[in-house]
């Protein structure tokens, strides 16, 4: 794989590492391709029951690269999840909708439609677009240290692409979420159903590698079609229709910010959001 990603097979399980830990595994395009790459593999390869997504270093993920050297959203990428055109000749709202439309919203959802189950290995900072990759994951395991946010309400842009919280946390925690900005613990995270498992940091890695092969003791087939039926029910639930209504409004704040104030993000960088 890219140095973006890593990729090992230990027995029945695929291991799909973020490898950008001196940014908390930001995750820029090149990244998101890589991750793309990764899981095809693991789907194409039949001895691979479970795929666990993991993050290196201190952090499972910091949410989308707004502000790294290699940032590389002028880049143009080979599409795979959204039939639209190229973002890099367009401009305006025009250029982020395409961008966003591909690398976000729709690389979440082909994720999501895997038919392996998936287990989200969590520590330290899962925030925004982290806990987008750990919400198309089936099964996320966190250590007592990790913890939560999407805080991108201060840039007035009413959560992140892949807009799975009243799914994933429920209508009325998402709202404190939302409003608030603020974070919530990994043992929050297990109250309100988010999180499976929750245990200390020494003992992730052995927790999530349990876990994991124990789901791959079930028929591929039967936990193939089990994963559709969930999705389906979820779907049903309005999960997509909401998710599709809530990119258009969130691509409106990145509109009015624009004219506004003259930057999309409202003039918020890392540090002002870590702030």
């Amino acid at each position: 794989m890219t140095d973006e990603v890593l990729y090992e097979r230990r027995g029945v399980v695929a291991v799909v590492t973020m490898n950008r830990p001196r940014y908390r595994n930001a995750q820029n395009s090149a990244m998101t391709y890589a991750l793309d790459s990764a899981f095809a593999r693991a789907v194409d390869d039949r001895e691979v029951r479970v795929i666990v997504l993991a993050g290196a270093g201190e952090h499972f993920s910091a949410g989308h690269d707004i502000g790294t050297p290699e940032r590389d959203a002028d880049t143009s990428f080979p599409r795979r999840a959204a039939l639209w055109w190229d973002h890099t000749d367009r401009d305006g709202a025009d250029r982020r909708y395409a961008r966003e439309t591909e690398v976000y919203l729709s690389m979440c959802r082909r994720w999501r439609e895997i038919p392996k189950p998936a287990v989200a290995m969590v520590q330290g900072a899962c925030i925004a677009g982290g806990m987008m990759l750990a919400w198309v994951c089936d099964l996320i395991v966190a250590s007592e240290d990790a913890f939560f946010a999407d805080p991108v309400l201060r840039m007035g842009i009413p959560g992140v692409e892949y807009f799975a919280h009243p799914w994933a946390l429920g209508p009325r925690f998402a709202r404190e979420v939302l409003f608030t900005g603020d974070r919530f613990t990994a043992q929050r995270a297990y109250e309100i159903g988010m999180v499976h498992r929750v245990v200390p940091r020494a003992e992730l890695a052995a927790a999530v590698t349990a876990l994991a092969e124990r789901v791959a003791t079930m028929p591929p087939f039967g936990l193939a079609l089990a994963k559709r039926a969930l999705n389906q029910c979820e779907d049903l639930m309005g999960m997509r229709a909401g998710m599709d209504a809530t990119f258009g409004l969130h691509h409106l704040a990145h509109a009015h910010n624009a004219e506004a104030t003259g930057d999309p993000l409202a003039g918020l960088d890392p540090k002002a959001m870590k702030r």
